[in-house]
């Protein structure tokens, strides 16, 4: 028997073992499964590979996407370019190799919302997911600036000093953070909100609920808002192709 997973912490809730289990059920594959593996620390990951019978490949969710880096054999370019890796192929030869396709997933999502005025983005949150969303703005030419609690050499903007005129002159607002996942849904990043017009899109990352607050919040100033979900079915059908079981 095949088995593919998901590493992270607190993933009980996740998409990606409800998303493969349908999928391999839709697809008639039966020798494949799918599972979670829930972590309190990184050091436990050697642990997976070396006691998981017949384990071929894994996605990696928070916190893991930068921890999990040094644990591989390889890293593919890309990901090596992103900083971060959300999935690793094991090879015939029992190989780690890492690979980012959040990158993915998130670029064929955003692009069709684009107008010719969306030159510039905030990224809330300097997790792994925001450095592939970072690289994805390099790709676009789009110039971005990360949010955070803490100012820091590579921070432009905390949520403290973030001001109305900064939020209009970034027409593209990530929330990469975590905040408002499911169940705790009322909270949202401390942006002001007020500011956000017709011109901004907001894309949050979160998938459940399906309309966090900090959407709903956009919407009210009627701007172009977008969930998680599009992205995560694009990143684990690019996973699913670099894991090549058939």
């Amino acid at each position: 028997m095949n088995k593919l997973g998901l590493l992270g912490k607190n993933i009980s809730y996740s998409f990606s073992r409800a998303y493969f289990k349908e999928k391999f059920e839709n697809e008639q594959i039966t020798d494949t499964i799918y599972e979670n593996f829930d972590i309190e620390s990184i050091d436990l990951f050697p642990s997976i590979i070396k006691n998981t019978k017949g384990l071929k490949g894994l996605n990696v969710t928070i916190p893991y996407k930068q921890e999990v880096m040094p644990f591989l054999d390889k890293i593919n370019k890309k990901a090596k370019a992103i900083g971060a890796v959300n999935t690793i192929k094991i090879t015939k030869k029992g190989k780690l190799v890492g690979y980012n396709t959040d990158c993915y997933g998130f670029k064929k999502t955003l692009k069709p919302f684009l107008k010719p005025h969306h030159k510039s983005a905030l990224i809330l949150g300097t997790g792994g997911a925001s450095k592939a969303i970072a690289y994805t703005f390099k790709e676009l030419g789009i110039s971005y600036h990360y949010v955070s609690r803490k100012q820091s050499e590579n921070i432009s903007f905390t949520y403290d000093s973030l001001t109305e005129a900064d939020i209009k002159n970034h027409q593209i607002i990530i929330n990469s953070t975590p905040l408002g996942t499911f169940p705790n849904i009322e909270n949202c990043p401390n942006i002001p909100y007020n500011a956000i017009s017709s011109n901004h899109i907001l894309f949050d990352l979160i998938y459940n609920p399906e309309e966090t607050k900090f959407l709903r919040l956009g919407k009210a100033q009627q701007a172009i808002t977008i969930n998680g979900l599009n992205m995560l079915k694009l990143q684990a059908e690019k996973a699913w192709s670099i894991w090549k079981l058939y």
